[in-house]
């Protein structure tokens, strides 16, 4: 085995090891950093040595739980566009990023606190949910649902100008409204005939 390179997971240990990554990831977006890692791993139906052996540290599952929703969130693009029409693919990934939003907003300390560090948890994470959202207009376009003069990063602004103001779990209604709303101005108008 090559130097650095790390055997793969057994199935019953990647199973404890997702419990515990959708256990963290409920916690930290309901209780934010105040989620004991005990109740992370109680609710994981874990115990704390499987927890504490793959995220020796709360930095180290904090980054582990970000990075695997970020990666959720883009593998979902494809996923979503094979299943729905491109509109109703772009919709329903518009929610999942309400989702990752919601999630990182319980995190956003330790990720910050991470960062400082000289760590970074967001790695590429920009450029790849940037990718799975232009994939995503780039069908809506080419089913000529959506305009085409509305640049991925113009959504991708909008999308975190509505996270930004409505990242919090009792906002989510609110958050989705504002989601109808923009992707409404998103869609591909008739041509007026002179």
């Amino acid at each position: 085995m090559a130097e650095g390179a790390q055997r793969p997971l057994r199935a019953d240990a990647r199973r404890n090891r997702e419990k515990i990554l959708t256990a963290a990831v409920r916690l930290f977006a309901t209780e934010g950093l105040d989620a004991h890692l005990e109740h992370i791993a109680k609710e994981a139906g874990v115990g704390s040595a499987t927890l504490y052996r793959n995220f020796p540290t709360r930095e180290a599952l904090v980054e582990a739980v970000y990075r695997n929703e970020v990666a959720q969130l883009c593998d979902a693009a494809p996923t979503l566009l094979a299943a729905k029409p491109p509109f109703e693919a772009l919709r329903a990934w518009t929610r999942l990023f309400l989702d990752y939003v919601t999630a990182k907003y319980g995190m956003i300390d330790a990720l910050r606190a991470i960062a400082a560090t000289g760590s970074n948890p967001y790695g590429h994470s920009r450029e790849m949910i940037q990718a799975a959202l232009s994939a995503l207009m780039a069908a809506c376009a080419a089913a000529g649902t959506i305009r085409t003069d509305i640049s991925p990063a113009d959504i991708g602004a909008a999308l975190e100008g509505i996270a930004l103001t409505s990242a919090s779990p009792d906002q989510r209604q609110r958050a989705e409204r504002l989601l109808d709303l923009t992707l409404d101005g998103l869609k591909a108008r008739p041509s007026r005939s002179a």
